[in-house]
């Protein structure tokens, strides 16, 4: 599909990479890998064609179409989401267009037996038989189905562009070049703008889909679950490994230790020749043996070993005071912003030494939490931050807080204590900031540059409170692992904000889910969270909608007060102190023998009923909604495929359907909301 031979592209003195050769094969999914740096975001503009090599070639046959998302765009501002979208079929609809205009002048022509009305009708018929298989009569079911995968509400379809932020908008730009369904897709930090749920039906879509696909990303899930085949630009070389990246790490770990068994060989070598120059260069009876030595040095070609690998680094927290039992207590914290209501009547109590998740759509109020625990906006209810809690705070414009007159070097040693001070340059390395690049004044880094800088600072600080927001934004794997493993061996207490599923395993053990202007608390890891409560096909789902289990596990772990939970929590508290004066949610229900107890007991039986007649009508709902998308799904898979494509009565079917679960889901909520007032 896509032939590349003898590339070689340079900036400067040394080339990024030489003498590259390598083939995009039909329903090839390649991850394209190396360090910042290493030429990867170029690679993808030259098979694209926006950019040209150096020197070889790039062959793509004629009608080879190809889609490329770079990282970043100029956005369109004058449109609604849907009229965006649609761009990605202007030749459908132009085609439409012809079509309609030729149908009309045949049903006003008479001339039914000249040969002009014969070639319109031929021509007609041409025209309608390709314009259905296009797929015609189903490209707006099909926008709609990408659309609400990406995120996007059927409320939002006619909002103009311009209210939706960068990231909202990069969206759009993903899902027209999906629709255009290009044979390869060149896709340059896809995920860097999506939730956990849309990363998801991102991949179940690249995984249907027939297109080529080449990528860059940072997300280790994302791409472990994408691509089968592995190109790594690395010491001005492209190396082809045809397997998932967890295999080619594996591979180029086992790559690495024979460069560094044949460079030290080589090394052994040269000295071996040099010393035998230096000790016979003026002795007439060895200089033949001399002139072949020093032959055999001008002919040695360097071995190049691949970049030090710093994952093994390990950073660690400088000590800090120890923070009170409980460093955060929300109870019924709500935000508003006029009538828009983020969340309200959150509830949760933060216990020392746990690690935690914020996760959720973007929009749902995560960062908005975070602002508020931070004390940067007024919000409504009880926030307690503990005693002796130090907060380290990693917003998303952290960056934007660093004196620009100082260098990546100072503004690192400025902060470093201690043994700390010792091991700047390695800490900057595994940050990306090596060399000469420390020494770049902070005023000249880019946002993504800025980004690491001030996690690195904030790595330094001693701190018992840990909130990061986003923080892995800007990262490369080796980065990332880097920070993963310092916040796992913090014994203080962290937020974090991160849509990076890989990031979040085994570093958190509890998660609170954002949606529907509600904030549930999870108990387990972000797989956990994940296998419980993402509905069944991402694709068919808006914001608000699904998440039936999840809402169900939120109520179980809210049911109780802020005062019963740090009660259990903590046996001696005031809280369980004083039975008599403070009862326990089962003496609070009635417990008593006697008339009094006996009329108590018929209330409670005849409650007991009600709940079960609810939880019954809850069950049957979620059963039905089960069933609706199961068939959803089923007709989702048929509608991908061209002899589907124009199937009026399976795309009415799928139509009904999506208004019935629709309603069905309005069902669902309302009574749930019946059954967790009764309970």
């Amino acid at each position: 599909m896509i032939s590349v031979e003898n590339l070689k592209v340079e900036f400067g003195v040394k080339p990024l990479f030489s003498e590259a050769s390598f083939v995009v094969n039909d329903r090839d999914r390649i991850a394209l890998v190396g360090k910042n740096g290493a030429g990867k975001s170029t690679l993808l503009k030259i098979l694209c064609g926006q950019q040209q090599a150096t020197s070889g070639t790039v062959n793509i046959p004629n009608d080879t179409t190809i889609g490329y998302l770079p990282q970043v765009m100029r956005l369109a501002d004058d449109t609604t989401v849907k009229e965006e979208a649609r761009k990605a079929f202007s030749d459908t609809t132009r085609l439409k267009e012809r079509v309609e205009r030729m149908e009309r002048e045949l049903g006003e022509r008479t001339d039914y037996e000249s040969d002009d009305y014969m070639r319109l009708v031929e021509r007609f018929t041409q025209e309608h038989e390709r314009y259905l298989m296009l797929g015609g009569e189903g490209y707006e079911a099909e926008m709609e189905r990408t659309l609400l995968g990406l995120g996007f509400l059927r409320t939002d379809f006619d909002r103009p562009t311009s209210e939706f932020s960068g990231g909202w908008r990069m969206r759009i730009e993903l899902a027209k070049i999906l629709l255009r369904r290009p044979d390869v897709l060149l896709l340059d930090e896809p995920t860097n703008h999506l939730d956990i749920e849309s990363i998801q039906w991102l991949e179940q879509f690249l995984a249907q889909s027939a297109s080529a696909v080449v990528l860059v990303s940072h997300d280790r899930a994302f791409i472990n679950n994408v691509t089968n085949r592995t190109l790594e630009i690395s010491c001005g070389q492209i190396i082809d490994y045809r397997v998932k990246y967890n295999e080619y790490v594996v591979l180029r770990k086992e790559r690495r230790e024979q460069q560094l068994r044949a460079y030290e060989n080589q090394q052994r070598e040269i000295q071996e020749a040099r010393e035998f120059i230096n000790r016979f260069r003026y002795q007439a009876t060895k200089a033949v043996q001399v002139q072949q030595k020093i032959r055999q040095l001008e002919k040695i070609v360097p071995i190049e070993v691949d970049e030090v690998d710093n994952s093994a680094l390990h950073l660690k927290f400088p000590p800090c005071l120890r923070s009170g039992d409980y460093p955060v207590i929300c109870e019924d914290v709500g935000k508003a912003y006029g009538e828009h209501q983020v969340f309200s009547d959150v509830n949760f109590i933060l216990k020392r030494g746990e690690k935690v998740a914020f996760v959720g759509k973007n929009g749902e109020g995560k960062s908005t939490l975070v602002k508020c625990i931070m004390g940067e906006i007024p919000f409504d209810g009880k926030l307690t931050i503990g005693h002796n809690v130090q907060i380290g705070y990693f917003a998303q414009n952290q960056a934007q807080l660093l004196d620009e007159s100082l260098t990546v070097h100072q503004t690192i040693d400025y902060v470093a204590r201690g043994e700390i001070r010792l091991r700047i340059n390695d800490i900057l390395g595994a940050f990306m900031f090596g060399g000469e690049e420390s020494e770049k004044k902070v005023k000249v880094l880019s946002g993504g540059e800025r980004s690491r800088l001030a996690m690195i600072r904030l790595l330094l600080e001693p701190v018992n409170l840990l909130i990061l927001d986003e923080p892995t934004n800007h990262l490369d794997m080796q980065s990332k692992d880097v920070l993963k493993e310092a916040i796992r061996a913090f014994d203080g207490t962290a937020i974090i904000v991160s849509h990076d599923r890989e990031f979040l395993d085994g570093l958190v053990t509890k998660v609170y889910e954002f949606g529907g202007g509600r904030v549930r608390e999870h108990l387990g890891g972000i797989y956990d969270w994940l296998r419980g409560s993402l509905p069944p096909s991402p694709s068919l789902k808006g914001r608000g909608e699904g998440h039936h289990g999840s809402l169900q596990k939120g109520r179980e772990n809210t049911a109780m007060t802020i005062d019963e939970r740090l009660a259990m929590s903590n046996p001696q508290s005031p809280a369980n102190a004083t039975p008599q004066q403070s009862p326990s949610p089962r003496e609070g229900r009635g417990g008593a023998s006697g008339g009094a107890g006996g009329e108590a007991y018929a209330e409670r039986k005849e409650q007991q009923k009600k709940v079960k007649r609810a939880e019954k009508a809850v069950k049957a709902c979620e059963e039905k909604i089960a069933q609706m998308e199961a068939r959803i799904k089923e007709m989702d898979a048929l509608l991908s495929k061209p002899e589907h494509a124009t199937d009026m009565k399976l795309i009415e079917e799928y139509a009904q359907t999506m208004r019935q679960l629709d309603e069905e889901n309005d069902r669902w909520m309302q009574l749930s909301e019946e059954l967790e007032a009764l309970q």
